[in-house]
């Protein structure tokens, strides 16, 4: 991978949001349709978790939000945002707090 700088590293707006709403994506096997809010702001993703995740796992839970991504389509969905999570041999996690924050509050 580059290396980034410290002055590129501050153009992401990371944010800590709530999973409102978990559906099925119409057009794909993989992935959900996620309603996020981040601080009284809704936004939806698309993310591939369906084979880590059931949608009882996701709703309600607290996760961290690339809030300025360049917005995207994926398979026909709008995608304004991305969950980070990591995944290894031992299967996915999704980056998320140790306790509760305020929705929207930025990631330092």
């Amino acid at each position: 991978m580059e290396l980034i700088s410290f002055k590129d590293f501050e153009k992401l707006d990371l944010r800590i949001g709530r999973i409102k709403e978990v559906k099925d994506h119409p057009n794909a096997d993989r992935l959900f349709i996620l309603t996020i809010d981040v601080g009284g702001a809704l936004k939806q993703t698309v993310a591939a978790l369906k084979e880590y995740y059931t949608k009882e796992d996701l709703e309600g839970k607290q996760i961290v939000i690339v809030n300025n991504l360049q917005e995207a389509v994926v398979r026909g969905v709008k995608s304004e945002g991305m969950i980070l999570a990591s995944t290894g041999r031992k299967g996915c996690s999704i980056i998320t707090t140790d306790r509760e924050i305020e929705e929207g509050s930025p990631v330092l």
